[in-house]
């Protein structure tokens, strides 16, 4: 790409230079360094006296944009444009590189192809890392000492670490840094801070480089704990857990309780139900027991209850029935009822000689 930008570049800038002979221009005010982060803009300015005809910005050698005064700015890359301003002094070229990357960093130069009349500058485009304390709260108790890692990665370049407690710096003795190349050109570093703390205080860890306009930063709470506050917050602790597990228990005897009652209660429906059902088999068999007699006595009957048997008979001692008189083959019948029948009732006669008790008569009735 930056082969093709120079051959395409080259014919403009030797078609330009034919003019200008003879012409005595200068470049009256050059670019200046910059820093920038990665991403953002970097902006260079270049100032030529009146006459100028051609002007060429650079990047590490590489011509990037070409500005004709005849024609106008000849840009060949999103990356790479032009601003340019015109005053009674002269003319104001400024050069725009959008989305600076990494390796943007080095000489930015401004050329009017005149003999020794060329400026340059430098960039340094540079990357906010991240910064980061493994722990937010460390409890210390007393006369105990505690180390506290802060560490950056990812960083170009290396930043500077520092450290404060309650907004106030503390003493670099009192804290190691070491650096290490990290990959694609960045760089870690990784900050240990021994302290000793006599009370609680909050410790802020700060990374900075040139382009940041604030350093960037990480806290952490150190808890200062004397054998006085850890008594009291033991006898806290163990009053809290006092009241959590009477509530816990609370509640499972509650759950007990209710299990309990839920039980009984199904025990008694299953009771109930059972005994229902063990009622309507017994109803069931005493009905069966029923039907089973009365089949039975359908069967071979039932017994005469007043049968006497022949033994018990006494033919001599049993009274037979004195003799009625006849009856009269003619009924009186009184006038009055005379009206209601033409036809004389007669009554048969009966034996008058037959014993009160029959002679051995059993009498079997089928139902």
């Amino acid at each position: 790409m930056e082969r093709f930008q120079k051959l395409i570049l080259l014919p403009l800038i030797l078609t330009a230079s034919l003019p200008g002979l003879g012409f005595c221009y200068s470049i009256i005010n050059g670019p200046t360094n910059a820093t920038v982060l990665a991403g953002s803009e970097a902006r260079f300015n270049c100032t030529v006296s009146v006459g100028w005809v051609i002007l060429i910005w650079l990047s590490n050698g590489n011509p990037v944009l070409t500005v004709i005064n005849s024609q106008g700015a000849v840009e060949t890359s999103d990356r790479f444009t032009s601003q340019n301003y015109t005053n009674s002094n002269g003319f104001t070229s400024e050069l725009i590189i959008h989305n600076t990357q990494l390796s943007d960093s080095g000489k930015i130069e401004c050329s009017t192809q005149q003999p020794s009349e060329s400026s340059f500058a430098f960039l340094s485009v540079q990357v906010n890392g991240t910064l980061f304390i493994k722990n937010n709260t460390l409890t210390v108790k007393e006369n105990k000492t505690v180390e506290i890692v802060c560490e950056a990665l990812g960083w170009a370049p290396a930043p500077d670490i520092t450290w404060m407690t309650n907004d106030s710096f503390i003493d670099k003795l009192r804290y190691v840094t070491r650096q290490s190349q990290g990959s694609n050109g960045l760089h870690n570093a990784l900050s240990i801070l021994t302290l000793t703390p006599t009370d609680t205080e909050i410790l802020t860890c700060l990374a900075d480089i040139e382009a940041l306009p604030n350093p960037q930063n990480a806290t952490v709470t150190v808890i200062f704990v004397n054998s006085t506050t850890e008594n009291d917050y033991s006898e806290d602790s163990r009053s809290t857990w006092v009241i959590v597990l009477a509530v816990v228990l609370s509640l499972v005897g509650i759950i007990l309780l209710i299990i309990i009652i839920a039980v009984v209660v199904r025990c008694c429906c299953l009771k109930k139900k059972g005994s229902t059902y063990q009622n309507e088999i017994r109803k069931v068999s005493a009905e069966k027991k029923k039907d089973g007699y009365l089949e039975n006595r359908q069967r071979h009957g039932s017994e005469n209850q007043g049968y006497i048997p022949e033994e018990l008979w006494n033919t001599e001692e049993i009274p037979r029935i004195a003799s009625l008189p006849p009856m009269s083959s003619k009924l009186t019948v009184p006038a009055a009822d005379l009206h209601t029948s033409s036809v004389p009732k007669v009554r048969p006669q009966r034996r008058t000689d037959y014993l009160i008790s029959p002679k051995k008569i059993r009498n079997v009735t089928l139902v």
